[in-house]
């Protein structure tokens, strides 16, 4: 028998499991039809009595190094299970390196947590697709890739293709050896911007913590946005506040405990 707890961020969903990393026990509870079901599972080893050491294993089993979002629904197991008073922190150690989330509000199995997401990297990047098409993007790194698409409006059809199959083929693509998420963001105003996500290892997502700080930090460097920026996402709306090149970004986000339970 193996205890998990679901949780999501946004829609994005996770299970937690308070052991070491096990990709195949990863694939096998985040079945949709025959498992538990989720994006992903954070494996959670105590490091001390408000921290611990997190690995991310994707639903496809492969490893990834952080995800914002599982980050934020692991402190809020944490939370809720050492009574955190609101105003405190929590640390976990992922394998982008150390992530500080304090907690903003507490309500029940509902929380809101401003994390430190460390120092994007930002650099203007141009892949050439199947067919020839170049696509011109920003390749933003949070500790784990990214690569960030500009569309024109709501409708995230950029190149003539939706989003989901562009996405798709620019994961895999050869210029990122190890695949990459991909983000397609539509500028609202200088404050609002609006985001779909391809997840390496998972698909189309709801949300993506690390996700929304590389297209608000792709927004902030080469569309003029502002330094205090909402994203919305399908899943719902995360603040970003970053102060330019060689600062860390703080992401603010809701994260929800969902259940409990036991799977074989």
């Amino acid at each position: 028998m193996k205890r998990f707890v679901k949780a999501q961020a946004c829609g994005n969903d996770f299970l937690i499991v308070e052991d070491k990393c096990d990709p195949e026990l990863a694939v096998r509870l985040c079945a949709r039809n025959t498992g538990v079901g989720a994006d992903g599972v954070e494996f959670l080893e105590w490091t001390g009595d408000r921290s611990g050491r997190i690995r991310l294993v994707n639903a496809d089993g492969s490893i990834a190094e952080i995800s914002g979002n599982g980050t934020r629904c692991v402190a809020a197991w944490i939370a809720h299970q050492k009574q955190v008073p609101v105003g405190e922190s929590i640390v976990l150690e992922t394998d982008a390196g150390v992530r500080s989330s304090g907690l903003m509000r507490a309500e029940r199995t509902r929380f809101e947590f401003a994390a430190g997401m460390g120092v994007p990297v930002v650099r203007d990047k141009q892949i050439v697709l199947r067919d020839g098409t170049a696509v011109k993007g920003v390749e933003v790194s949070t500790g784990n890739p990214h690569f960030v698409i500009f569309v024109e409006d709501g409708l995230f059809v950029p190149y003539g293709r939706v989003w989901q199959d562009l996405g798709r083929e620019i994961c895999a693509h050869a210029d990122f050896p190890g695949d990459t998420n991909v983000e397609f963001v539509n500028v609202i105003d200088t404050n609002r911007i609006e985001i779909r996500i391809f997840e390496r290892g998972v698909g189309p997502t709801t949300s993506s913590g690390t996700g929304t700080c590389s297209t608000a930090a792709a927004t902030i460097a080469r569309r003029g946005g502002s330094a205090h920026l909402l994203a919305h996402s399908p899943g719902g709306e995360q603040r970003v506040d970053w102060a330019g090149e060689g600062s860390e970004m703080t992401l603010t986000g809701p994260a929800e405990l969902i259940c409990m339970g036991e799977a074989w």
